[in-house]
């Protein structure tokens, strides 16, 4: 089973047994408008929740993706070097930023769930 939660800094974060996909939202591709430009980090990094773990790009600002759970990168969505614009497309699912091997399941617990996340991007309106 899978089940995807969502960060106040607009990353999303899908488990999938041990290994967690990261992104951005739907809703943070579109402030962003047209991506130019993303930074994956390196297979093998560590990275801490919280803390910037890639960058993206678009036309009007250069903005961090915070890593929402701590973890060490098992894979980059290199596809996203040569077309950047798939954020923009499939935010969601081919927009993929990052995988992680979970250093602490728990983390993820602490996230918000959609109903949350959606509530939350409301109150920004």
């Amino acid at each position: 089973m899978t089940e995807t939660r969502f960060t106040k800094d607009h990353e999303w974060v899908r488990r999938e047994g041990e290994i967690a996909v990261i992104g951005i939202t739907d809703y943070a591709q579109q402030q962003l408008g047209d991506v130019v430009y993303v930074e994956l980090p390196e297979l093998g990094r560590t990275v801490e929740q919280g803390k910037e773990a890639a960058v993206v790009e678009s036309a009007k600002a250069a903005s961090e993706v915070y890593a929402p759970v701590s973890g060490e990168v098992v894979a980059v969505n290199d596809a996203l070097l040569g077309d950047p614009a798939k954020v923009n497309d499939d935010a969601m699912g081919e927009g993929w930023f990052i995988k992680l091997r979970l250093a602490d399941p728990t983390e993820f617990d602490g996230l918000m769930d959609a109903a949350a996340y959606d509530a939350f991007v409301a109150e920004q309106e």
